[in-house]
């Protein structure tokens, strides 16, 4: 059965008929869009590190700072409290609701008027942490955080994939995901130099500085033109729509691209309810995809790596100082695999990347989770070369992650989903992100603590899965203009059975509906 999962679209290759290339006006913007992947790779590394300074858990967290002091507590325990999970993800609920809500106002209102939104309650929240002085504030920070996450990351990438060319549509839309990379990066090496102020108030800046991003990103929006396909769905303007294609392809030959936009935009007019309108029968691969991909995202494990870290290295006998330099060695690797991706993604394909990231990723959890069973118990540090081992372990994971289901897992939603249910499409992406990050955020330390090495264990089997339901169910889109997806559905081996039911009775309707119409 799996051996027709891999489909090669006739007429794929760099969406025929189209012409153009990556002007610096496509650059420009979509550098300024995709720059708000910094905002939520920052907090994920923020949150992470400041939890683990010593400063930071003496003030608001004096319950696990006594643990740490504890020898008598088990070393996988040490850091599992509710309150501090609570800390870490309140900000995904809070963005999986502004998500939902964001769709609307995405398809409404444009994608530039997400961007704002999210861009400015990013900056309150970030006002919020750097200025805390109890929980409650920090909570506040959170969910502040949280929402302008969800009007962003449900907006840029929409954005991305609409503005970029299809052949170069992959490595500009991967771009997000380096900016999350950067962003992340940034935040460990902003640690790793505010541990060392002897104050105790370094975390002020860590929290403070997420304003920084968010800053840019609004004033960058503002000057930012919106989509061809949002001005033809919105205004019905052709005219400023060709300009604006036009300056974004380097070319005036965009007529068959506008045509496509323009149908595109015919059929999204049709429909109302887009969140309603998903899960009808003609759009089930689509909708299986928003919501599998993103799932199995999370179940990598990854975001235990990006905000428990440096948490993770001091339990396995790290300094403060050399846990969090050490997430800044790992975010290196994350970010050099980054660029890795954008330069092969729209060479090698979606598919290739997936799976063999999915076998780094197995092989790497696998290792961790040995070394950790075998050399770290309840009690006592690791060796220091074990430490290490353990490190390189997860270079190699984080690396695996980074040039496959990291920057995939929001270009494939994207470029799948036609006019009509992308951004509701994008929505279920992203709240499935931030409902899986929430519960992975609120039961790691947990589990850690119950099943130690095991949990290892756990995300690589679910590795598993996800890579074998790559290969089965997942075709090749690359270089295909989205105006055009449906085609790999009906090519491919499983999902022609159902979307190829569903045109033969609209075929049917239609011809039943011409006899009705004949005169006797």
């Amino acid at each position: 059965m799996a051996i027709g999962a891999f489909v090669e679209v006739p007429g794929g290759a760099g969406g025929e008929g189209y012409s153009g290339r990556v002007t610096p006006f496509v650059v420009l913007t979509c550098v300024v869009a995709g720059s708000g992947g910094i905002l939520f790779g920052y907090d994920l590394g923020i949150s992470g590190g400041v939890t683990s300074m010593d400063s930071f858990l003496k003030r608001f967290f004096p319950e696990v700072y006594r643990h740490k002091q504890d020898s008598k507590v088990s070393n996988y325990c040490q850091f599992n409290s509710e309150l501090l999970t609570v800390f870490t993800s309140s900000l995904y609920i809070a963005g999986l609701v502004a998500t939902l809500i964001a769709s609307s106002v995405t398809r409404r209102f444009g994608r530039r008027a997400s961007m704002l939104i999210g861009g400015t309650v990013f900056i309150a929240g970030s006002v919020f942490g750097g200025a805390a002085v109890n929980v409650p504030m920090l909570l506040l920070n959170r969910i502040l955080l949280g929402i302008g996450l969800g009007f962003t990351n449900q907006s840029i990438p929409l954005y991305l994939s609409e503005m970029a060319p299809p052949q170069y549509r992959g490595a500009i839309n991967n771009g997000f995901e380096l900016s999350i990379s950067i962003g992340i990066l940034i935040a460990n090496i902003l640690n790793y130099c505010v541990v060392k102020i002897t104050a105790g108030w370094g975390w002020r800046i860590s929290l403070s500085m997420a304003a920084v991003p968010a800053l840019f990103l609004t004033i960058g929006a503002i000057f930012l033109p919106e989509t061809p396909s949002f001005i033809i769905q919105h205004d019905g303007n052709t005219d400023k729509a060709r300009a604006l294609l036009e300056k974004l392809r380097g070319t005036t030959s965009v007529q068959n691209e506008l045509d496509d936009l323009v149908s595109a935009s015919n059929l999204s007019r049709a429909i109302r309810y887009p969140l309603r309108n998903i899960f009808k029968r003609k759009y089930r691969p689509q909708l299986a995809m928003v919501l599998l991909i993103p799932f199995f995202n999370q179940l990598t494990g990854i975001n235990v790596i990006n905000f428990y870290a440096p948490v993770m290295f001091r339990t396995i006998g790290l300094k403060e100082s050399a846990s969090l330099l050490s997430s800044v060695v790992t975010r290196l690797c994350a970010t050099f695999a980054n660029i890795v991706a954008m330069m092969v993604v729209d060479r090698f394909g979606r598919r290739k990347l997936f799976l063999i990231g999915g076998i780094q990723m197995i092989l790497s959890q696998v290792a961790v989770g040995a070394i950790l069973a075998a050399k770290f118990k309840d009690y006592g540090l690791m060796d220091k070369e074990y430490a290490y081992l353990v490190l390189t372990s997860m270079c190699v994971f984080v690396a695996g992650f980074a040039w496959s289901w990291g920057p995939l897992t929001f270009l494939v939603p994207t470029e799948i989903c036609p006019l009509e249910i992308r951004s509701a499409g994008q929505s279920i992406v992203v709240a499935v992100v931030f409902l899986m990050t929430f519960v992975i955020g609120q039961t790691f330390l947990a589990v850690l603590c119950h099943i130690k090495s095991g949990t290892f264990f756990v995300f690589a089997a679910w590795i598993c899965v996800m890579t074998l339901l790559i290969y089965m169910f997942l075709p090749e889109t690359k270089k295909l203009p989205m105006e055009q997806m449906e085609q790999v559905w009906r090519s491919h081996w499983f999902w022609k059975k159902i979307v190829g039911e569903v045109e033969d009775k609209e075929d049917e309707k239609e011809q039943q509906a011409g006899k009705i119409a004949l005169p006797s």
